[in-house]
C-alpha cells in the first residue's frame, strides 16, 4: 500500500503551506478590482453593460464558436440549451450517471427523463460505445427522430459531461448521435480550456455549456455561458434568458415562457478579468499535473492524465486508488492532515429522485465511483 504521508508532504510542499490545503480556490491577480470598480462607477451592475458584451465576445474567441449567451450559472445554461435542442415535457435525454447533480437536475427542470449510460474508463465521460449499444437495443429511428422502444418516449438530446476537464471521445459520440438524429449538448462546465483534436470542448455539439462558479478554473463568482455555431439557436437562447422580451422602446411584450437567467454585469466584469489570465492558469495547472504525474509514478497510485489527441485543463486533478477500502483510507488520512480531498460523485441513480430512471449496467461507472479521488488542484 502507498505511503499516504508522503503524498500529504508532497501536496503541502507544492502548495507552499504547512496548514490547510484546499481543493481548488480562485486566484485574483489581474484586473478584477479595476473592472469591478469601473462597473460600479458606471452604475451598470445588472444584466446590461459593457462587460457582458465583452465576456460573450471573449468566450466566442476562446471556444471558437459563433455565438455566446451569458447566463447566471451553468445549470441554467444546460436547461436552456436543452430547450433550444427541442427537449420537451416527457422526452428523454441520454447522459451519464457519473456526473455532478446539476447535469441531471437541468434535464429534470425541462420535465424530461434522464437515461443513464456508462462512461469510458479512460475519459470518465459518456461512452460512445455504451450509447451505441443502448440505441441498437432500444432505439427506434423514425422520420421525426429517435424513440425509446421500452418507454415509447422520444430521445431528444444527449448530454456528455467532460469530467474534471477530460474530453469524452467526441468524434465517435457525435457520429453515433447523428446517425440516430439525436442533438448533442456538451456539458463543458468543467472543461474551459480543454481541447479535443485541437479544437475547444464545447464547440463540437449543437450547443455547449460552461460554468464560472467560484471553484472553476475561471470564475465570475456565479455565472455560465451557452456557446454554439448555430446563430439562430444562439439568438433564441439570448431571447429566452432575457424573459422572452420582444424589443420595444418602452412596452413590455413577452410572447412565450422565458427565464430571468441573465449574467449581471458585475459578474461579467470579474469573468473578463479572469479570462484574460486563462492561458497562464492553464500553463500553471499543467505544470502541477506533470509534477503530480512524476511523483505518483512510483508510489503505487495512478494519477489520471489526458487521453491521446486531447489537451486537458486539469481543472480538478484526481488519482485512482486500488479499491474502495484504500480510497476510504486515503480520504480519511488526507483530510485528517488538512489536505482536502474528495471522492468522485455518487452515481446519479443512487439519488432518490433518479433511482427509477432507466440505466445500463454501469460497469465502468461503478468501478470509478469506488476508486477516484480529487486532490488539491489550485493555481499556485
Amino acid at each position: 500500500m502507498a505511503d499516504f504521508n508522503e503524498v500529504i508532504s508532497f501536496v503541502k510542499e507544492k502548495h507552499k503551506t504547512n496548514s490547510f490545503v484546499p481543493l481548488h480556490v480562485p486566484v485574483f491577480n489581474g484586473n478584477e478590482k479595476k473592472y469591478l470598480d469601473e462597473c460600479i462607477d458606471t452604475t451598470f451592475v445588472s444584466s446590461v453593460g459593457k462587460f457582458v458584451d465583452d465576456f460573450e465576445m471573449m468566450m466566442g474567441e476562446i471556444t471558437k464558436t459563433k455565438k455566446t449567451v451569458a447566463v447566471v450559472n451553468g445549470t441554467a445554461g444546460i436547461q436552456i440549451a436543452l430547450r433550444l435542442a427541442s427537449v420537451k415535457d416527457n422526452d428523454e435525454v441520454l447522459t451519464q450517471a457519473l456526473t455532478f447533480v446539476a447535469t441531471v437536475n437541468a434535464i429534470a427542470y425541462c420535465n424530461a427523463h434522464p437515461v443513464f449510460l456508462d462512461v469510458d474508463l479512460d475519459t470518465m465521460g459518456l461512452s460512445p460505445k455504451a450509447v451505441e449499444k443502448f440505441l441498437l437495443e432500444f432505439g427506434d429511428l423514425r422520420e421525426d427522430g429517435c424513440y425509446n422502444k421500452k418507454s415509447g418516449r422520444k430521445i431528444s438530446a444527449c448530454v456528455p459531461m467532460h469530467t474534471f476537464g477530460f474530453s469524452v471521445h467526441l468524434d465517435d459520440l457525435i457520429r453515433v448521435c447523428k446517425r440516430w438524429k439525436i442533438p448533442v449538448v456538451e456539458d463543458a462546465a468543467e472543461s474551459l480550456g480543454s481541447e479535443y483534436k485541437g479544437k475547444p470542448t464545447g464547440s463540437f455539439g449543437d450547443l455547449g455549456v460552461f460554468s464560472f462558479n467560484g471553484n472553476k478554473i475561471v470564475t465570475s463568482g456565479g455565472g455560465g455561458a451557452i456557446v454554439t455555431n448555430n446563430l439562430a439557436l444562439g439568438e433564441k437562447g439570448k431571447y429566452l434568458t432575457t424573459t422572452a422580451k420582444i424589443p420595444h422602446p418602452y412596452e413590455y411584450i413577452h410572447d412565450e415562457l422565458g427565464y430571468n437567467y441573465r449574467m449581471p454585469n458585475l459578474n461579467a466584469a470579474l469573468a473578463c478579468a479572469q479570462l484574460e489570465q486563462l492561458n497562464g492558469f492553464l500553463e500553471n495547472k499543467r505544470d502541477l499535473a506533470q509534477e503530480y504525474k512524476s511523483f505518483f509514478s512510483n508510489k503505487g497510485i495512478c494519477f489520471r492524465t489526458e487521453t491521446p489527441e486531447t489537451k486537458a485543463n486539469y481543472w480538478l486533478m484526481c488519482v485512482e486508488l486500488e479499491n474502495k477500502q484504500e480510497r476510504d483510507l486515503f480520504l480519511k488520512t488526507t483530510n485528517n492532515e488538512n489536505v482536502m480531498t474528495r471522492p468522485i460523485w455518487q452515481l446519479m441513480f443512487r439519488l432518490p429522485m433518479y433511482q427509477d430512471c432507466q440505466k445500463d449496467e454501469q460497469v465502468n461507472a461503478l468501478f470509478l465511483e469506488e476508486r477516484i479521488v480529487n486532490i488539491p488542484s489550485s493555481v499556485r
